[in-house]
């Protein structure tokens, strides 16, 4: 099945935007779309460091990572609340007044973490490499000393491994680069960006959550309304599951029938302890 969906993707989209997907399948050849460079024995040359170990790394994996949580809490979050306010035996109109304010204050909630979570971290690692400017613009033998150590543990001879670390000093911003790679093993041009990864868990959070809301958005009613719900819902996690799987190379019917179980089983035991609760008031 991942196979036949990879197949249909590759005919609508260039191979070259789906590497993430092709490495998962073991494809091989794939250095032929990792960025420009001369072949060496059918491994891409690398020209820069930023091309270092490009051909491993996916430029969608955050992005990836954000969007697929997001849209499956949406999905268990939102249709977990419309069951359990369902459950309880309220009008349709006010369980899609508790769907949209679920969708709201959680699609807020997880662009709100989001951003505080990049924005601490990268704060953090700007403060990290701030201290390490500073101490190579005071104490640069020492630091220079640090970088050759770290080669020599890596394999270097010590004497050479002194002589690029003195060279590196030549240029202090290369050499703060470095040293923020090799010492603290940060990526000075990946720091992580705040707004985006708010911005897609608004979107993705807020996605899964509709899904649930479009009967009674399309007028339904009553356990009409509740069984399509949970139809599309149930859906919408199967596809999840199966988009999922062409990432991590696991068994696409496998991981969809996780994520349905997942999602059905808090969307179950919502609607019964709203059932309950609805009883009890009653």
């Amino acid at each position: 099945m991942r196979a036949r969906i990879v197949a249909s993707l590759l005919s609508r989209f260039e191979p070259r935007s789906l590497r993430a997907v092709l490495a998962a399948m073991k494809l091989r050849g794939l250095s032929v779309y990792s960025a420009p460079g001369s072949i060496v024995g059918g491994h891409a040359m690398p020209t820069t460091l930023a091309e270092v170990g490009a051909r491993h790394r996916s430029a969608l994996g955050g992005s990836l990572r954000a969007g697929v949580f997001g849209v499956n809490d949406g999905l268990v979050s939102n249709v977990s609340l419309v069951l359990g306010v369902a459950g309880a035996g309220v009008h349709s109109g006010y369980v899609l007044t508790s769907g949209v304010a679920g969708l709201l204050a959680g699609a807020l909630s997880m662009a709100a973490g989001e951003f505080i979570s990049v924005r601490s971290q990268r704060e953090m690692y700007e403060y990290q490499m701030a201290l390490e400017r500073e101490e190579l613009a005071e104490y640069p033998e020492e630091e220079a000393e640090e970088l050759a150590l770290i080669y020599q543990a890596r394999g270097v001879d010590l004497a050479q491994a002194r002589a690029v670390s003195q060279a590196l000093l030549t240029n202090p911003q290369h050499a703060l680069d470095v040293l923020a790679r090799e010492e603290l093993g940060l990526n000075p041009d990946d720091l992580g960006s705040p707004w985006q990864a708010a911005s897609t868990s608004f979107v993705a959070f807020a996605s899964g959550a509709a899904v649930p809301l479009l009967p009674f958005l399309f007028g339904l009613t009553g356990s009409r309304a509740l069984l399509t719900a949970t139809a599309i819902t149930l859906a919408a996690l199967f596809a999840v599951g199966l988009g999922l799987s062409l990432f991590t190379g696991r068994a696409a019917l496998r991981s969809a029938l996780r994520m349905v179980l997942i999602g059905g089983g808090a969307g179950t035991v919502s609607f019964l302890v709203g059932r309950l609760l609805g009883v009890a008031i009653s």
